[in-house]
């Protein structure tokens, strides 16, 4: 059984939505399917494409977050004779991986990516409201996940985050989600460059966003540089509308890309000079570890996973979470010490390898097993 493991993975989002969580399943798939035996995928059903190893589930829009989709907690019948039953989210498809677990009566594995209370602002919109339904799905998720046999958590913060709030006899491992370093290395840009006729100093983002990520702190702290920048946001999301606000509004140059494709993120990354993160509240925060892979210096909050994320000095600089000034100083310094951040960056790139990642993955499997 543990030579070719057939792996049941459910998740809540999944392509073409672009997230963190999207990209990594795909991944994951992709490698098990080519070298550890069979991995299916149970996803919410859009305009993508399924391959021959996804199954989509009947689901409808989700009126509060634009790209999201509420599916049925279907189980298809491709996906009933697994080993292995891994959600990575913990709604109607998650819940569908559960009962499967259930049913089948095999090891159940939940990988923690996002903390749902992070969404109550988006389906409540009153700040009492809010907090009341962050509480409440909060205990939800706390709950649901202590059905799980293993808990998977990308970084050392997050684990110490969810051990505070689950059943302390529910064993919690952590396991970056990994980053292609074939597809994520240092590329030329002058292609790139000049399809969105970018030019100067560039400091951008891509990626989802959302309120909660804090994305017009760039823009203020950019604002404050005494060297002549160029904002670049990639990406799109329920903030993005605000955050075109802040722009115009702003006293530096402030471009708007929009949804990249995935071929084009080498070139994003290794466009610019610095990649600015200032979200509080990332799990692991693989756009800044791709930013890394092509070489390219991240400067991030000193919050959450970005703790670990960060090389402080090595592959960029931390800074105090929500102080622009702070920030400012941050990629002055990043400006400043470019080229060896640079250098930093390529030595540390292969601690991110998802080919790393998926062996360990299997060691998990077969732990349970």
């Amino acid at each position: 059984m543990t030579e070719n493991l057939e792996v049941a993975a459910f998740t809540d989002t999944y392509l073409p939505t672009v997230n963190g969580v999207t990209y990594t399943v795909s991944e994951w798939a992709d490698r098990w399917n080519e070298e550890l035996g069979q991995m299916n995928i149970v996803y919410p059903d859009s305009n993508h494409s399924p391959n021959s190893h996804e199954f989509p589930v009947p689901s409808a829009p989700f009126p509060f977050y634009p790209g999201y989709r509420a599916a049925v907690p279907w189980i298809p019948e491709e996906v009933r004779n697994a080993d292995i039953v891994h959600s990575h989210s913990m709604f109607s498809v998650g819940i569908a991986g559960w009962v499967l677990a259930q049913a089948l009566d095999v090891p159940f594995v939940v990988s923690y990516h996002t903390p749902m209370q992070e969404y109550a602002d988006y389906v409540v919109p009153t700040e009492i409201g809010a907090s009341l339904f962050g509480s409440g799905v909060s205990y939800y998720e706390a709950k649901t996940i202590e059905a799980a046999d293993l808990v998977l958590a990308p970084s050392p913060e997050t684990k110490r985050e969810l051990s505070s709030r689950i059943d302390g006899s529910i064993p919690i491992r952590v396991l970056s989600n990994g980053v292609n370093l074939d597809h994520f290395a240092e590329v030329d840009t002058s292609d790139f460059k000049q399809r969105y006729d970018l030019s100067g100093t560039l400091i951008g983002y891509t990626g989802r966003h959302g309120y909660e990520k804090r994305l017009e702190d760039l823009i203020k702290a950019a604002e404050r540089l005494e060297e002549s920048v160029t904002v670049v946001f990639g990406g799109d999301g329920p903030a993005r509308e605000e955050l075109s606000r802040v722009g115009d509004q702003a006293d530096v140059d402030v471009r708007f890309l929009g949804l990249l494709e995935r071929d084009e993120l080498p070139e994003f990354y290794s466009a610019l000079d610095i990649f600015g993160f200032p979200s509080p509240v990332e799990t692991e925060g693989i756009v800044g570890m791709e930013a890394i892979a092509c070489g390219t210096p991240v400067v991030g909050a000193d919050a959450g996973a970005l703790q670990s994320t960060i090389q402080d000095g090595v592959t960029g600089y931390r800074y105090e979470a929500r102080s622009i000034p702070a920030m400012t100083n941050a990629l002055e310094d990043a400006l400043e010490d470019h080229d060896t951040l640079r250098d930093g960056c390529l030595e540390f790139r292969n601690q991110f390898s998802v080919s790393s990642t998926i062996q360990r993955l299997r060691s998990h499997y077969i732990d349970l097993l």
